[in-house]
């Protein structure tokens, strides 16, 4: 039986370095390092507008208040009145007048409440055509200057 020879290193040939693979911990500080920079910049000036948040969301929900009241209009004909308020975007009115045309569902999802935790404030006018949503801002008093100010519906 013949055997074959076995190959043996060439002498004085370098053999090719494998890269390493994976990451070192220098390049995981340095990304650590970076974010916490980031953060440090970036948290201050996001976390000092939390009050101007909350009146763009009491804006917002204003606004789709007075889309759900003017959807209720068109299919029962009037706004709900005051004593209904806005309840009756959630269940069928109980007291006169009442929605004979009442969408099932609904034409809100959820009890409306502002981004300060209070209840949005419905006035109709007296011939009731035409109705005014509040919110007192984070007073929650009528009146007031820069946040504490009211967002009405008749402003947006």
């Amino acid at each position: 039986m013949l055997r074959r020879p076995t190959r043996l290193p060439l002498v004085g040939y370098v053999y090719p370095r494998q890269a390493p693979s994976g990451v070192s911990l220098i390049e995981i500080l340095v990304v650590i390092a970076i974010i916490g920079i980031l953060a440090a910049v970036v948290v201050p000036a996001v976390m000092s507008r939390p009050d101007e948040a909350r009146v763009v969301a009491a804006k917002q929900d204003i606004a789709n208040i007075g889309q759900a009241l003017e959807l209720y209009r068109l299919d029962n004909y009037s706004y709900p009145t005051e004593s209904q308020g806005l309840q009756a975007l959630l269940a069928p009115p109980t007291i006169a007048p009442l929605a004979p045309n009442w969408k099932p569902g609904g034409y809100l999802r959820r009890s409306p409440t502002d981004p300060w935790g209070r209840p949005y404030v419905y006035r109709i006018a007296p011939d009731g055509g035409s109705y005014e949503i509040l919110s007192y801002g984070v007073d929650g008093q009528p009146g007031g200057t820069g946040f504490a100010a009211d967002i009405s519906s008749k402003g947006l």
